[in-house]
Order: structure tokens, then sequence, then C-alpha cells
């Protein structure tokens, strides 16, 4: 299955917070859009991975992800090294999509940086013909270097290189933030405090959407940086 974007990621959840709108966008836009957790989130204060799983197969669901895959790398010591490069580049030639979008480079979470990086490289070397890897059938699979990464913005502030306008998609944005009810504000959970389980937290996410709506004259949107100039053939394009 050829996917137009490929969304990966270090945590069930990340992406929901991250760049779901952008998703939602690229969905009604006629786009085939794929999500990859590299961790199930085991580590997390609140739920259990099979909570998580189930709650992020909700989210797909909502959103309308064509599928959604777990690559079961070991939360929070996963590394970008050979052996973590070769457990995800099989789902990169999988799927071969032309964009990819990834954790931010740097944030409060160490997994989230980690991630930008092993995603990042595991896009290069999957291009490269030498390096052999097979698909769940065993077939071998053909290289496949997707043409542009763009990082989202999480916790940390980062000056977003461009912003999309998710205006239209935020309310379905929170629903599949929403889905992952193990994770955010319940006032019936029983489960522990953690640092994203307040109510405050999800004020933050939607007035961090809200700034950078407000960078582009919309009122919600999502920043994204990129390690590569972005060009256009009109300045139209810019509007």
């Amino acid at each position: 299955m050829k996917l137009d974007i490929l969304a990966i990621a270090a945590h069930p959840d990340d992406i929901e917070l991250g760049c779901a709108g952008t998703l939602l966008a690229s969905i009604a836009q006629g786009r085939s859009v794929g999500i990859v957790d590299l961790t199930r989130g085991e580590l997390g204060t609140r739920g259990t991975p099979e909570i998580r799983a189930a709650e992020a197969q909700a989210a797909a669901k909502i959103l309308g992800a064509q599928v959604r895959d777990n690559v079961g790398l070991p939360d929070g010591f996963f590394q970008n090294d050979k052996e973590h490069q070769l457990a995800l580049i099989p789902y990169i030639r999988k799927y071969q999509p032309e964009i990819v979008l990834a954790n931010a480079p740097e944030d409060r979470h160490p997994d989230h940086g980690k991630g930008a990086s092993l995603i990042y490289d595991a896009c290069f070397l999957a291009g490269l013909r030498q390096i052999n890897t097979f698909d769940e059938y065993g077939n071998a699979q053909t290289a496949w270097r997707p043409k542009f990464i763009y990082h989202f913005t999480q916790d940390r502030y980062i000056k977003p290189d461009f912003v999309v306008d998710i205006t239209p998609y935020w309310k379905k944005k929170e629903e599949t933030i929403r889905a992952f009810r193990s994770q955010f504000y319940d006032p019936s959970s029983q489960e522990p405090n953690s640092y994203i389980s307040s109510p405050e937290f999800l004020e933050f996410v939607e007035a961090r959407s809200r700034e950078h709506g407000h960078y582009i004259g919309v009122k919600y949107g999502e920043g994204f940086t990129t390690r590569r100039i972005l060009g256009v053939d009109s300045l139209w394009s810019l509007i």
C-alpha cells in the first residue's frame, strides 16, 4: 500500500497532539495517510500498553488513517542506531510515502528528539538498495526514500518554518486526542496524575495551535520545521 503521507512518532498520541490537523486536512484533499508509532508507550504513567493500543486504533479511525502500525521499539530506551534503523526501514519501504511527518528535533521528552533523528536517518537509509529488508511475508523490499521530511512541534517552543491552517479540522483533532482517554484529563479516572493529565495541558495544546494560527492569520494552525530549504514556483504559493 503506497501512501502519500506517513506520520511516524515515538509514542501513541504524539501524532494526534502534533499533526492530526494537518493529516485531517490532507485526507480532505484526497491524500492517503498512515501512522507508525515507534513504541507502545509502555513507560507511561497512566494506562497500559494494551489500553493505549486500543486507543491508538480508535484515534486512527476518527482521523481516517488508512493504516496504523507499531514498530515495538523499547519506550525510553530506543536509540538512533543500526538495530533500530533496520527495524524502522521496512515500514518506510512498505508504505513508500512521499512525505514523512516526524517528532520535534528536541523536546521535553528525550524520546521525541531521539525519534526525530532515528526517523530522519532511517528515511535516508531506506533509499539505499544495498540494505536488504523484507516484508512481513518474507518478500524482499525495494529501496525507497521519501521526498520530504517535516518535524511537527511538541511541548517545547520551536519557531516553525511553516504553518498549516487546520481551522476547519480543530474539533476533529480534539476528538483524536481525547480518544486517548487513559492519558488525558478525565475527572472520573483513578489513574495517578501525570504531566499531560491536567485540564491545563489540553488548554496549552489549544493555545499553541491558536498561536500558530495567529502567525498566518487564521484561528488554528500546526507548525513544522524542516532541514531543507523550501522551494516554490510562484510567490502566490506562499499565500
